[in-house]
């Protein structure tokens, strides 16, 4: 069993990165500027917002944090969302998920330039990735691409599992894993709640992507010898023993899976760290088409 380290994948991404970056500088071009917004007091979230920031001081990136209370009203975050959309210096633009229950996830989303839309939720962004088209990828798919290229994992011909049906880990997924790329050209397998006899398509798996937000739902009797396992999932559950009252989990029983695999993502790590990588590349990206 291996490890696929998140960690070591993002630190190589980012370190590329803080070199382009660095060259940019050098010749007096723009360097690329990612806009957060965060809505509300979630831990998690913004906890998450913050490692966001931290990778672009990292790298080299400028970064805005802007955070409101949740009782703003959906208006208004729109139309802070349009003034980011018309702010030339403005590459990325990021509305942290969830957002209260009185605000539109769908409405935000489509509100945002989808040149700026470093996500990759924009309809116009998911439908060229589905054609195949230059585009932004969402983040967390498209660091999993970047964790498997980066450890030379084999996925032709695999056959891939997908539990969980998200637009915005799930769907991405299964269609990345079947494109016509490398890593790519697998044959995927789409399961979600109503799946009758999930055990069994797992037990076909080459590769198994877990993404359904269940703490520990992959046991050791769903997967085969020699699989891949990616492990998407991230919950917080209470531990009294740990300094923050909490330790984090994910969607596979690790320590009873671990030992079948070939190659395994840790929770925490793993894909995480990989998210945010992408997401480094998404703005950089969009910062280039303007230099």
């Amino acid at each position: 069993m291996q490890i696929l380290d998140g960690k070591k994948a993002s630190q190589a991404i980012k370190d590329e990165l803080k070199i382009e970056v660095a060259q940019l500088t050098a010749e007096g071009k723009k360097i690329p500027h990612l806009a957060a917004i965060l809505v509300g007091d979630s831990g998690a979230s913004a906890t998450y917002v913050a490692a966001k920031v931290k990778a672009c001081e990292e790298v080299g990136f400028k970064s805005t944090l802007i955070h409101f209370e949740d009782t703003i009203s959906e208006t208004k975050l729109l139309d802070k969302i349009k003034e980011l959309n018309t702010d030339p210096d403005v590459d990325g633009i990021l509305v942290q998920l969830p957002l209260p229950k009185n605000i539109s996830d769908e409405e935000v989303i489509n509100a945002i330039d989808p040149d700026k839309d470093v996500d990759g939720f924009h309809p116009i962004n998911v439908g060229n990735m589905v054609q195949g088209l230059p585009t932004f990828v969402p983040a967390t798919p498209h660091g999993i691409m970047l964790l498997l290229e980066h450890f030379k994992i084999e996925t032709k011909g695999k056959h891939a599992v997908v539990v969980g049906r998200s637009n915005i880990v799930g769907r991405p997924m299964s269609i990345l894993l079947s494109s016509n790329t490398n890593p790519g050209n697998c044959t995927v397998t789409l399961c979600h709640s109503q799946t009758k006899n999930l055990k069994d398509f797992c037990l076909q798996a080459d590769i198994i992507v877990a993404a359904l937000g269940k703490p520990e739902f992959v046991t050791a009797d769903m997967v085969k010898e020699g699989a891949i396992v990616i492990d998407v999932g991230i919950t917080r559950m209470e531990d009294a023993t740990k300094k923050s009252g909490f330790k984090l989990k994910g969607d596979v029983n690790f320590e009873t899976v671990a030992p079948k695999c070939a190659w395994i993502t840790p929770v925490p790590g793993g894909v995480g760290p990989m998210t945010i990588a992408a997401l480094m590349k998404n703005t950089f990206r969009s910062c280039m088409q303007k230099n």
